[in-house]
């Protein structure tokens, strides 16, 4: 199995790439980074809009370098030691290269890719140790179209639950921000948002258990490649 996995994390410590998301008010994404010099600092770049990014937006983010603004982009740059307390090094000491890195609002979210669900919850294991606000936004089976046996099928969802889940998730109620509301979503499936909130409370609950083993209180989003 291979599955496509966003880890993210709402308290990532001193991360630069979300204190700078945060003060700016901005979605900061495609992170450059693991440049390696002599001295094994790892220098990494991001891009912020420029009108959203002058040096009173980003003030206080320590060791944060304004490099050049060119068109309508400010590039920002800072430098790291490779060190157990960041992010992206943890995932990558358990699970290999991240392929993502970006930023909402102070949340760090880092894609990934892994081989079965124990790799899953190893990271996730491995980060709250270190952070707190710790989930899975995301996990897609790469191999969903291939394979009749995917176990990630196996949930125990009725097909109410499934059809709930499925509908929500096609309108972006799961996105963020969301395509849709709950309101919106009920109205499609022609139910109350009582019965929504109903279904999809059983149904987040056992995919839940069954990616992450995880009790129902954690804030773990979970969002697969479903098929019809």
């Amino acid at each position: 199995m291979a599955l496509a996995v966003e880890f993210a994390v709402a308290s990532p410590g001193s991360c630069p790439v979300a204190q700078a998301s945060e003060r700016a008010g901005e979605r900061v994404s495609g992170v450059s980074r693991a440049s390696i010099r002599g001295d094994e600092s790892i220098t990494e770049e991001f891009r912020l809009p420029a009108d959203a990014a002058g040096e009173s937006s980003v003030d206080g983010v320590e060791g944060l370098e304004s490099v050049a603004t060119t068109g309508s982009e400010t590039l920002y740059r800072f430098e790291r030691d490779p060190v157990n307390d960041c992010v992206c090094e943890i995932i990558e000491q358990v699970v290999g290269p991240a392929t993502d890195v970006r930023a909402e609002d102070g949340t760090l979210v880092v894609t990934a890719h892994v081989e079965d669900l124990d790799a899953v919850r190893a990271v996730v294991e491995r980060l709250r140790e270190p952070f707190d606000g710790v989930g899975v936004r995301r996990l897609t089976n790469l191999e969903a179209d291939d394979r009749d046996d995917d176990p990630l099928d196996d949930d125990g969802l009725t097909d109410r639950q499934r059809e709930v889940v499925q509908t929500a998730y096609d309108m972006g109620y799961f996105e963020y921000p969301k395509g849709a509301n709950a309101g919106e979503v009920a109205d499609a499936l022609d139910i109350s948002r009582s019965t929504f909130a109903e279904h999809l409370a059983a149904a987040t609950g056992k995919l839940f258990g069954a990616v992450l083993a995880v009790d129902s209180g954690d804030a773990v989003t979970r969002t697969a490649r479903a098929r019809p």
